[in-house]
């Protein structure tokens, strides 16, 4: 490889670990909620209900708003899309640092919910922009580490609340996401963020609904992120009642087992540049978090091993993110990588608000073990789309 060659991949790479910073920052405002629960009902005394909507508010929001976000992202270009987004949070946190009560801190999750979505459905539109054919794989790969980084580095941020309390945590994000507007801002040049020039047309809408890829995309994120979330949501209470772990300890057994996860995203770049096809990404992935999770929750298993398959598990899903953001731009119909990208965020979130009540339901009414049957049922529905899909 020429010297110029070397120096022109690593000029493209800056602007792309700006943007993955971006989604690492969005990622850590979905996972400080959860991290400092106790700390917020203590000072505000929210209801049941009120943490209910606390904790799914950016989950209600991209269910509902993905597709729209996406074909605005189209229309305005990705880079002030994702600034766009980054700001909104800004914004959202700096007002839940001042909320005086449950509606407001309620609302600025919304606030933030809204912002999250801009930047996870415009940035993989945008690292598509930047990196050249060659590097697409690496930098979809890299890009899809966002979300485990964020959550790994939100359930630290628990320690940090205990200095700066909750509100204090709250602002610290506000200026975290600021700074990360302003150097992407900055940082991206305009020659290596080439906005579109042709707007879609008010009928795109009709033309994205109607094609095959973008669905496909959609059933695929909602099977993995309903499937991931059903099994991880409920990690840290089956270790503790399970195993007797502490609390302390369970939830970072959970964190390094989410964390395998990004490893699993960097492992799928490297298999796809070295040419393995995605079909058999998706089989590979699936197939083993089917297998995984049926085992997970079994009454026979020892701890070690149950947090070993955790993390089997979390490294296969990993697989599959990486592939869905790296097909976007090649099923996108008529070049609207946004609007294909939010429909499948679109379907990420609906996983996300079905996979945990699916999870939570069966685990309370028949017990841990039979929670491999939702497991494995949505790990083969996800094969079964996968076969039925001829395109991917």
């Amino acid at each position: 490889m020429s010297l110029a060659r070397t120096r022109g991949d690593a000029d493209l790479w800056s602007p792309i670990l700006l943007v993955v910073a971006a989604g690492v920052a969005s990622a850590i405002q979905v996972g400080k909620a959860p991290a400092v629960l106790s700390a917020i009902q203590a000072d505000l005394g929210l209801s049941l209900a009120a943490v209910a909507w606390l904790m799914s508010a950016f989950a209600v929001t991209g269910a509902l708003a993905g597709l729209p976000v996406g074909f605005l992202a189209d229309r305005i270009g990705a880079k002030r899309m994702v600034v766009a987004g980054l700001l909104l949070q800004a914004a959202g946190s700096l007002l839940g640092a001042l909320a005086g009560g449950t509606s407001a801190l309620v609302a600025t999750r919304f606030l933030e919910g809204a912002g999250f979505l801009a930047v996870i459905v415009a940035a993989p539109a945008l690292v598509a922009a930047i990196a050249p054919e060659r590097l697409r794989d690496r930098a979809m790969a890299l890009w899809a580490t966002f979300m485990p980084a964020g959550l790994t580095l939100a359930l630290l941020s628990g320690a940090l609340a205990g200095v700066l309390g909750w509100r204090g945590l709250w602002g610290a994000n506000a200026a975290l996401l600021l700074l990360a507007a302003a150097c992407l801002g900055a940082g991206l040049r305009l020659a290596a963020m080439p906005e579109r020039r042709e707007r879609a047309p008010t009928p795109s809408v009709g033309v994205a609904l109607r094609a095959s890829g973008p669905w496909v995309l959609a059933g695929l994120f909602c099977a993995f992120t309903a499937a991931f979330f059903c099994a991880f949501t409920f990690l840290p209470a089956y270790l503790s009642g399970r195993f007797g772990m502490g609390a302390g300890e369970a939830g970072v057994a959970s964190a390094l087992a989410v964390a395998a996860s990004g490893v699993g995203n960097l492992a799928c770049g490297k298999l796809l540049s070295g040419g393995m096809g995605t079909r058999r990404l998706l089989v590979l992935g699936f197939g083993v978090m089917a297998a995984s999770g049926a085992v997970m929750f079994a009454p026979f298993i020892s701890a070690p091993f149950a947090l070993s398959l955790s993390m089997i598990f979390a490294f296969a899903g990993g697989l599959v993110p990486v592939v869905i953001f790296d097909a976007a731009p090649r099923l996108a119909p008529q070049g609207q990588v946004g609007a294909t990208l939010g429909l499948a965020m679109q379907g990420s979130n609906v996983g996300l608000l079905v996979g945990p009540a699916i999870g939570g339901m069966v685990a309370e009414t028949w017990g841990w073990p039979v929670l491999a049957l939702p497991l494995l049922g949505i790990a083969l529905a996800a094969l079964g789309i996968v076969a039925l899909a001829r395109r991917i």
